[in-house]
């Protein structure tokens, strides 16, 4: 069967989301310059569940009525995805570079289908799992080619990094066994609102006046952190959700390829990172590998029932 045609205006979606999370990792690399990194995970979230939460309700939908189990997963997934995930992350970016970062965010779409085959018994065909070794070379070559290479220096961001993406993708799997009867709509209201309201407990806890930071931050401080927030966080998410809705996963990841060519020219072009022979050979086998297992859906064959 062939696939449907999908309308030009969810390309053109998909791509200036690619753009915009590429610029949102060069944007957070700078906030993590002028203030706390508690600071900068709590206010982006704050902004983006505002949204999200208006957006729900302007389209008359509501928060999910979770209960017992279900309640639990979903606040488990909650603090996986947004608290555990914005913590490694901005961490990990006050560590690394923004080119590094980029590359190493590369290989979510690889990290979720690998996970998924572990947990829900599925085998990942060869192609696959060549593409995933491609990706996952591109990204040591680039790390382990840095000067004065030592996990107490810049290379712990890149492990941070890896560790925010492994955070997020095991709250992704804990989701999927979540009620199947609300939109990923109200879903996501719920994860963001319980996993900012945990970031925002702990910076109030951690951070020595907190308010006064808030205060003390700058027009341009803020303009940072509402455009991470509403455009890269919360519509980017809803972008991104309407196009796998309309081309399937398979389809739209094939637009991450972008996010590491993006990020690295971002990084150079905005924050004046300097760029190696490693970076273009890096970026060459992280783009191979992501393309050879975009259609992770096609490459994963449930593993028969012994």
């Amino acid at each position: 069967m062939k696939p449907q045609p999908v309308a030009i205006g969810v390309h053109l979606g998909l791509m200036a989301t690619m753009l915009v999370w590429a610029l949102n990792v060069s944007l957070v690399k700078w906030l993590t310059g002028i203030m706390d990194v508690m600071l900068v995970a709590s206010l982006r979230m704050v902004c983006a569940s505002l949204v999200l939460v208006l957006l729900l309700f302007l389209s008359r939908q509501h928060l999910p009525r979770w209960r017992g189990r279900t309640l639990v997963l979903a606040c488990v997934s909650a603090l996986l995805m947004v608290y555990g995930n914005q913590i490694l992350f901005a961490g990990a970016m006050e560590k690394t570079t923004a080119s590094n970062a980029a590359l190493i965010l590369a290989l979510n779409p690889l990290l979720n289908g690998l996970l998924e085959a572990l947990a829900f018994r599925k085998r990942l065909t060869a192609p696959y799992v060549l593409g995933a070794l491609l990706a996952v070379a591109g990204v040591l070559l680039v790390i382990l080619n840095r000067p004065h290479l030592n996990l107490a220096g810049p290379s712990l961001g890149d492990v941070l990094v890896f560790g925010s993406m492994l955070s997020f993708s095991t709250g992704v799997l804990i989701l999927q066994r979540l009620a199947r009867d609300n939109t990923a709509q109200e879903i996501n209201s719920f994860l963001y609102l319980i996993g900012t309201l945990a970031l925002v407990l702990h910076a109030a806890v951690t951070l020595r006046e907190p308010l006064a930071a808030v205060q003390a931050l700058s027009w341009q401080g803020w303009a940072g952190v509402v455009f991470s927030g509403v455009v890269a966080t919360a519509a980017g998410a809803l972008a991104w959700t309407r196009g796998v809705a309309a081309m399937g996963l398979g389809r739209a990841a094939v637009y991450m390829s972008w996010v590491p060519v993006l990020g690295v020219a971002f990084g150079a072009l905005l924050l004046g990172e300097q760029l190696t022979i490693w970076h273009l050979f890096g970026m060459i086998l992280v783009l191979s590998g992501t393309v050879l297992s975009s259609q992770r859906f096609r490459l994963l064959t449930p593993v028969p029932e012994k």
